[in-house]
């Protein structure tokens, strides 16, 4: 079971990648690096300010390497935290239906649940609004702590919070790993996956934003809620005909 759910928490971020890219890429590149542009320099010399809206300029900056180690590191730390609790808050509800039998069900439901999570993404590409929105929310909070000395660091364990909804659908996965120890294992090795996205991302931008586009991100959306329903496919079949076929045998 946990290399069924650790591999597919690896798939959804590679193969989410483009959604990555196209969503977390500008802000991820805005704490690691330096965006330049917005000013222009006339023949006299002197900047004005351009009419029309400029793109994110990535140049070199010292410390740049520092800060993207540091942020990485800390984005990692956070998905394994998240991932950790997850996993820890679902094994709970796993143990307490086990104890009493009346609430056997609501794990059953817990599972259609994430399914029909899943099947959500697929048709419509997209999380819930009010998921978003409640992520949002809290990132506005925190947002002012990237300033504040180790600001990078903090910003990546907090990376979590973000608006992200293939990050809460990785949860979902990780939830159903079995443990705190094997959802924090199913989150890193999401978050190696997107990383790998993420970190050539603001590097790259300029020249394949063009070719990023919404429809490629929807169907990175869409792969990743068919590998969430296969997850809660897999539990379900375990609950509901592998176990009760062991009496049988």
């Amino acid at each position: 079971m946990i290399a069924t759910v650790a591999s597919t928490a690896l798939l959804m971020g590679l193969v989410g990648g483009s959604h990555c890219l196209a969503m977390c890429s500008a802000p991820c590149g805005a704490l690691i690096g330096q965006g330049g542009g917005g000013m222009a320099s006339t023949a006299g010399g002197d900047a004005q300010p351009q009419a029309t809206p400029q793109t994110v300029q990535w140049v070199p900056r010292g410390g740049v390497i520092r800060r993207a180690v540091a942020f990485h590191a800390g984005r990692l730390a956070g998905y394994a935290v998240a991932g950790g609790l997850a996993a820890w808050a679902m094994d709970s509800l796993a143990w307490v239906t086990q104890q009493t039998v009346a609430l056997r069900p609501a794990w059953t439901l817990m599972h259609v649940a994430v399914m029909a999570w899943g099947l959500m993404m697929v048709i419509q590409a997209r999380q819930p609004l009010w998921v978003e929105q409640a992520g949002r929310t809290v990132w506005a909070r925190v947002r002012p702590l990237v300033s504040a000395p180790g600001g990078v660091l903090v910003a990546g364990g907090l990376w979590a919070l973000m608006p992200c909804g293939l990050l809460y659908s990785a949860l979902l996965v990780a939830a159903l790993s079995g443990g705190p120890l094997e959802g924090a294992l199913s989150m890193a090795l999401f978050g190696l996956g997107s990383g790998v996205w993420l970190v050539g991302g603001p590097l790259v931008w300029i020249r394949l934003k063009a070719g990023v586009n919404a429809k490629r991100a929807d169907w990175g959306t869409r792969i990743a809620g068919g590998l969430l329903c296969a997850v809660a496919s897999w539990a379900l079949w375990m609950d509901l005909i592998y176990k009760p076929s062991l009496w049988c045998r």
